[in-house]
Formats: structure tokens, C-alpha cells, sequence
């Protein structure tokens, strides 16, 4: 039976929403276990306490009692605190033949470092890359790569993100030919830096379904199932989605509290359609972020997870290693 394995101590709201997370996903599919890292003693009374139901071959915990916390320098946490959740988790994800993902809301830097020191890239792959899956206007999906593990980049890893990002699209998307777009400040051939204009040559040069440059706006258009990025414009272009996002929803949240009758009228009348584009657009649906390019699947969950996003990261990690 296929094993995730799941940081239970990492995140703002550990450990009580990581267990309760996992407990949601086993409850939802079948076909897959759960390994839980952290303090035993400590996650055992939480278990306890939070469900009485619990399928014992579906749920273990392997004791690591140290935690890594986002204050801390990632290279000096991940060589110091081998007992932590973070390290003992992955490192058990080499040496255990059965799991193959492994989840984790804890520290971006301590996690992406973990990683890349201790899970072996797939052959070819220059750099693996940080591959959020985000909802997009017309109900789809659509993945960013890279949104923040390599700041700098050379055209080859931009290639290497194109190719990740469009096999990432077939398998977890069930895209047969998806749509792959560059990241640039113009849709014309042109236009772009020297890193972008290099890898518009080497993308174009391939088989993939490439439409060339796409700007910022058109992220979440629906028009396009993979996003090619440097990972600091990306995390830049990924946080300017949540921050318009968020002031959308303050601003009409405003307007309606205070617009008087006309305007709580208007609201009861569109509340369905309010509702079902809130659920589209809900980014906690959808898991967390791929670390694309690893020999086995490793998923940053968004720091501020609850049990839903928790959830969602395990059943995206089990979809992402389905046979066929």
C-alpha cells in the first residue's frame, strides 16, 4: 500500500490541524497510509482525543521529537536537528520503498533545503521547482513553475520547469497536450529579459504544446495549464493573485456592509453565484505546492494550513503517484 508521509509539526497550526488533515484523508479514499512525523507520545494523546475510529494499518507515527521552526537558518536546521519532523520524515521517504510523498506546512526554506540535500533529483534535472496548482476563472487549473525555489535561473532550468510543469499537467491534470506559457512582461516574441528571451528559444525548439509569452493577467485566464517562471517572479506573480484576490473580497465585503438596503438586497440575490465563485476560487481545495523534479513526490502545503489544505495535499500527493 502506497505510504505519504506527512510533517505532522510543521506549519502555524500544529499539530492539532496536520492530524486532524490526515485523519480527513484517509477518511475520504481508500488505497493509501498515512505515516505521521513528530512526538509519539504527544501525537498518540492527540489521536486519541480527536477520533476514536482510527484504521491502525492506515495510520502510524514515527517519533521525531525535534522541531524546525521558520526562525531558524534552513542549511544550519537541516544539518543540526536530524531528529526533527522535517528530516526524519524525509529521510524516511529514501529508505521506505513504500512512500512516495511527503507533505509538509513547515518552514518554505527549511523545507526546500531538506529536499534538495536529501531527496535525489530525477536524472536530467538541472533544478527541481516549487509548482503551486491554482484555480483559474473558468473553474480550471493551472500550474506555476517556478514560484520560489530558485530565485536565479540559467534558460536550461526554465526548459527543465517547462518540461516538469507540462508532464505534471498530463498526469495530475489529465491534460493529453497542455498549453505551456512564458512568464514575461509582453506576449511578443521580443520582449522579456535575456534569461526569458534564451528560454523562449529552447522551449520553442521543443515538442511541447508552447504559446509563447504570456503576462501576468493571464495566470489564472484559464487559457493556459502551465506557467514557466524564475522563481522570483513567479513568487512574486503568485502572491500578487492572493493579495488582489483577498482586496476583491474586502472591497465587495465592504461595499455591501455599507451600502445600505439596496446593497444587502443585491447581496441575498447573488449570494448563490458569490458562493460557487468563492469555491472556485479557493486555493485550500487544491493542496500545495509540487517541489517538481525530485525522484519522489515532495508537497509544500501553504504555512498557514488548516485541516482542509492538509487533506487536500495528501489526496493531491496520492493522485500524483496513481498508477495509469
Amino acid at each position: 500500500m502506497m505510504k505519504v508521509i506527512v510533517d505532522a509539526y510543521g506549519g502555524d497550526n500544529a499539530p492539532k490541524e496536520i492530524v486532524i488533515g490526515a485523519l480527513k484523508a484517509l477518511s475520504e479514499r481508500e488505497g493509501f497510509s498515512i505515516i505521521l512525523t513528530g512526538d509519539k507520545g504527544k501525537l498518540t494523546a492527540l489521536i486519541d482525543e480527536l477520533s476514536d475510529q482510527v484504521p491502525e494499518d492506515r495510520l502510524e507515527i514515527f517519533d521525531a521529537p525535534d522541531v524546525i521552526t521558520c526562525d531558524m537558518p534552513p542549511v544550519e536546521a537541516v544539518r543540526k536537528m536530524r531528529n526533527s519532523s522535517l528530516v526524519k520524515g524525509l529521510n524516511l521517504l529514501n529508505t521506505d520503498p513504500d512512500a512516495k510523498a511527503f507533505v509538509s506546512a513547515g518552514s518554505t526554506g527549511a523545507v526546500l533545503t531538506a529536499a534538495t540535500l536529501l531527496v535525489k533529483r530525477k536524472p536530467g534535472i538541472v533544478r527541481a521547482g516549487l509548482a503551486p496548482v491554482l484555480p483559474t476563472v473558468k473553474g480550471g487549473r493551472v500550474i506555476l513553475i517556478d514560484c520560489g525555489a530558485n530565485s536565479e535561473c540559467k534558460p536550461e532550468m526554465l526548459l527543465n520547469f517547462a518540461e516538469l510543469g507540462a508532464d505534471m499537467a498530463k498526469k495530475y491534470l489529465g491534460i493529453p497536450e497542455p498549453k505551456i506559457g512564458l512568464l514575461s512582461n509582453g506576449t511578443e516574441d521580443t520582449k522579456g529579459t535575456d534569461l526569458t528571451r534564451e528560454a523562449f528559444k529552447l522551449i520553442k525548439g521543443t515538442e511541447l504544446n508552447f504559446v509563447g509569452n504570456i503576462e501576468a493577467r493571464e495566470i489564472l485566464s484559464g487559457d493556459i495549464d502551465v506557467v514557466v517562471s524564475d522563481g522570483f517572479s513567479g513568487n512574486i506573480a503568485l502572491k500578487a493573485c492572493e493579495g488582489t484576490a483577498l482586496a476583491f473580497m474586502t472591497l465587495l465585503k465592504d461595499g455591501i456592509m455599507g451600502g445600505g438596503i439596496r446593497a444587502k438586497i443585491g447581496y441575498l440575490l447573488l449570494k448563490p453565484v458569490l458562493k460557487q465563485i468563492k469555491k472556485t476560487m479557493d486555493y485550500n481545495a487544491y493542496g500545495g505546492a509540487v517541489f517538481a523534479g525530485l525522484e519522489k513526490t515532495v508537497i509544500k502545503a501553504h504555512g498557514s494550513s488548516k485541516a482542509k489544505s492538509i487533506a487536500a495535499a495528501v489526496l493531491q500527493a496520492v493522485d500524483l503517484n496513481a498508477e495509469g
